[in-house]
C-alpha cells in the first residue's frame, strides 16, 4: 500500500501529514508514519489542537501542572502547543539531516486573531520560534495583506515560514515578492540563507466549494460542466506562476548567495464533496518540488488507490487559464471568490482558535476539583 506513496515522492512530491497530537506523538505513530509512508514533514491548525486535546488522556499531566502554576490560558495554549510541535520536530529531525533541511519540517501557526496586525504577528513568530527553538520548525503566518511585510521581517531574521491561506493567483505572486525581500534583507543582514526555508501553502479544495456553490446557483448545463474543476486549475496555474518567479535574474541573484526555493505547499487536500474521488487533489497535483500536506484520510486513500501516472501540472497551464476563463464566461467572479475565501478563512482559523482556548481553559478547571 505504500508503492504509491513512494512513486508520488518520486516525482517530487514531499508528503506531509496535517495533523498532529500527544497521542500520535506519545505512541510512536507519526514516527511509524515517516518509516511506512513516506511522510516527511508535519502542518497543524488550531482545530487540529482542539481535536487533540479533546480525545484521551495525554495531555492531562501537563494540564494539571499548568493548572497548579496558576497560568492563564493563552499562556497554557502556547505551553501545550509548542510541547506538541517541539517533539514532533524531534521525530522528523533525521529526515531534516537527511534532506539537508529541505523536509523534516513541523509547522505552529501564529494566533491567527492577529491576521490583520503585522506587528504583533512578527512578535509572535519570533516568540514561538524561540519557544520551540528547534532549526526544523516553520512558523506559519497568513498570506493578509498585513501578513505580507511581517513574512518579509520574519525571514529576513532567520525565521522559516510557512505563508497560509493563499487563495488567489495575485496573492501568491505578492507572497514570491515578499519572500525574495525578506531574504534579500538577511543577506544584507549577513544571514545564511541556506539555513532560511520557507513553503507558500496554497488552498485547493475551498476554491471549489465557493465556486461550486455559485455554479450551482448560476444553474445553467454549461455551468455545471465547470463543477469541481477550479481548485486543480487555479492550483496549476499557481505553480505556473512559481515557475515564472523563480525563473527570474533576482531569484538567481539570491540563489548564488545560498538561498533555497519557496515550495509550493498544496493545502486543504481533502476533499469536501463526498462525490468527488478521494485522491483529487493529489493525483492532480504531481509536480516537482511542490509539497502535498494531506489530512490522514486522504494519505491512506492515496496509499491506497492514489493514480501517479507521473506530472500533472506542467502539461496542462492552457487547460487551466481555458477552464478559469471559462468560469468568468459564466458569471464567476474569481477575484470576488479569492477574497471571500481569506475573509472567511482568517475568520475560521480565528474560530477555531478561540474554540481550542475554550477547550483549554475547560481542561484547566477540570483539574481545579
Amino acid at each position: 500500500m505504500t508503492e504509491n506513496l513512494k512513486r508520488l515522492s518520486d516525482q517530487g512530491v514531499s508528503i506531509w501529514l496535517d495533523d498532529i497530537s500527544r497521542e500520535r506523538l506519545r505512541t510512536g505513530n507519526l514516527e511509524q508514519l515517516v518509516k511506512e509512508r513516506h511522510v516527511v514533514g508535519v502542518t497543524s491548525n488550531p482545530t487540529i489542537f482542539s481535536k487533540a486535546l479533546s480525545k484521551g488522556s495525554a495531555y492531562d499531566d501537563q494540564v494539571r501542572d499548568l493548572t497548579v502554576r496558576g497560568v492563564d490560558v493563552e499562556e497554557a495554549a502556547r505551553a501545550i502547543t509548542t510541547y506538541d510541535i517541539r517533539w514532533g520536530c524531534d521525530v522528523l529531525r533525521p529526515v531534516y539531516d537527511r534532506t539537508e533541511g529541505k523536509d523534516g519540517r513541523v509547522s505552529l501557526e501564529v494566533d491567527p486573531r492577529l491576521a490583520r496586525d503585522t506587528e504583533r504577528t512578527v512578535a509572535e513568530a519570533r516568540a514561538l520560534w524561540w519557544l520551540v527553538d528547534r532549526p526544523n520548525l516553520f512558523i506559519k503566518i497568513p498570506a493578509t495583506r498585513e501578513g505580507l511585510p511581517a513574512i518579509s521581517q520574519a525571514l529576513s531574521e532567520g525565521i522559516s515560514v510557512n505563508v497560509t491561506l493563499i487563495f488567489s493567483l495575485a496573492r501568491y505572486g505578492e507572497v514570491i515578492d515578499a519572500f525574495f525581500e525578506g531574504l534579500e534583507r538577511a543577506r544584507a543582514n549577513g544571514r545564511d540563507l541556506s539555513s532560511i526555508a520557507s513553503v507558500a501553502s496554497f488552498f485547493v479544495s475551498r476554491v471549489d466549494t465557493e465556486i461550486d456553490k455559485r455554479l450551482d446557483k448560476i444553474g445553467s448545463p454549461e455551468a455545471k460542466a465547470l463543477r469541481s474543476k477550479a481548485g486543480v486549475a487555479n492550483a496549476r496555474l499557481a505553480y505556473a506562476l512559481y515557475e515564472e518567479k523563480f525563473g527570474t535574474d533576482r531569484w538567481k541573484a539570491l540563489k548564488d548567495a545560498g538561498a533555497r526555493a519557496q515550495r509550493p505547499l498544496w493545502a486543504s487536500t481533502g476533499v469536501k464533496d463526498p462525490n468527488l474521488p478521494d485522491t483529487l487533489y493529489v493525483d492532480q497535483l504531481i509536480a516537482p518540488n511542490t509539497v502535498n500536506t494531506m489530512p490522514e484520510a486522504t494519505l491512506d486513500a492515496a496509499a491506497d488507490h492514489a493514480e501517479v501516472p507521473g506530472n500533472t501540472v506542467q502539461g496542462a497551464y492552457d487547460e487551466a487559464r481555458e477552464h478559469m476563463n471559462a468560469l468568468k464566461r459564466v458569471g464567476v467572479d474569481y477575484d470576488d471568490v479569492v477574497r471571500v475565501l481569506e475573509d472567511e478563512g482568517v475568520e475560521k482559523f480565528a474560530t477555531s482558535w478561540n474554540e481550542l482556548l475554550g477547550s483549554i481553559a475547560g481542561e484547566l478547571k477540570d483539574k481545579e476539583r
